[in-house]
């Protein structure tokens, strides 16, 4: 299978020898992750449910990043929880991590926070989990739709 990290490292071996200033190497070098997370956290913060707010930590790392999800109705209503989602170097062939940091008792989210949600699978039989086509906006839609 051919992927791009496979291409630019054959690209890099055709080219030759590059100059060893490690500081022009370091700044050129973007990975696949990043310039896929620049687009999909545009995308995701013009899409954005009334009910969720993202916060990056540091602007400079969109890999990792913190949702509130606020609901407006059902049984959570009025509470306010926390998720914390860190963009694995593989994503988009992988899915994110998610964790839940706010303690609560919900049927799909465990003591420590553990996240059960089908889109999350890395694998799954039934087709429904994580696929290289979905993006930050299904994990945040689909956390969102935990409490609704």
């Amino acid at each position: 299978m051919l992927t791009l990290a496979s291409k630019l490292k054959r690209d890099d071996g055709v080219r030759g020898p590059r100059a060893s200033n490690p500081a022009s190497d370091s700044t050129r070098r973007v990975s696949v992750r990043d310039k896929l997370l620049v687009k999909e956290v545009a995308e995701l913060e013009a899409n954005l449910p009334c009910t969720c707010k993202v916060n990056f930590p540091d602007p400079n790392k969109l890999h990792y990043f913190q949702l509130t999800v606020i609901p407006d109705e059902c049984y959570y209503q009025g509470g306010k929880f926390q998720f914390e989602i860190e963009v694995p170097d593989a994503y988009n062939m992988v899915p994110p991590k998610v964790k839940c940091l706010t303690r609560i008792w919900h049927p799909n989210i465990t003591e420590t926070g553990e996240i059960c949600l089908s889109l999350l699978r890395e694998h799954s039989i039934d087709g429904t989990g994580w696929a290289p086509t979905r993006t930050l906006k299904d994990v945040v839609w689909g956390l969102n739709s935990l409490f609704t």
